[in-house]
């Protein structure tokens, strides 16, 4: 991903869509990460139909956008959902400094990108970013 879109990302709430053949599902998240990777990184406080979906089918796609220049990106893309390791073990004990231990991380999603779009008004909306 270009640095245009991980300061998107890193600036501004995310919104992620999940589905199962019952239902889509949209929410805001506010505890995420983009790891040195890229790849992103959601905590899990509340999201159990987006759990849910992702084992069913591992599709998620992430919309972030700054409110300010509406300058946005999609990134649609493949997801699992994690209970242990490394990335839950570090994601609790931020959500306990952070919260002060008012909410629990009961596991994390990880999303790895295949897809990012420009959702930016203008001549290159719906355009496939390549880098």
């Amino acid at each position: 991903m270009n640095d245009k879109v991980l300061k998107v990302l890193k600036d501004n709430i995310w919104s992620i869509a999940t589905f199962s053949e019952q239902e889509a599902n949209v929410v805001p998240v506010g505890f995420r990460k983009v790891s040195d990777d890229g790849t992103l990184i959601i905590g899990d406080i509340m999201l159990d139909t987006t759990m849910k979906n992702i084992q069913a089918n591992g599709k998620i796609a992430v919309s972030a956008y700054d409110p300010k220049s509406s300058e946005g990106y999609q990134i649609k893309g493949n997801a699992v959902y994690l209970t242990e390791g490394a990335i839950v073990d570090t994601l609790r004990t931020v959500a306990i400094e952070k919260f002060n231990g008012a909410v629990a991380v009961k596991g994390a999603v990880v999303i790895t990108p295949e897809k990012v779009i420009v959702t930016t008004p203008g001549p290159d909306n719906k355009k496939e970013i390549n880098d």
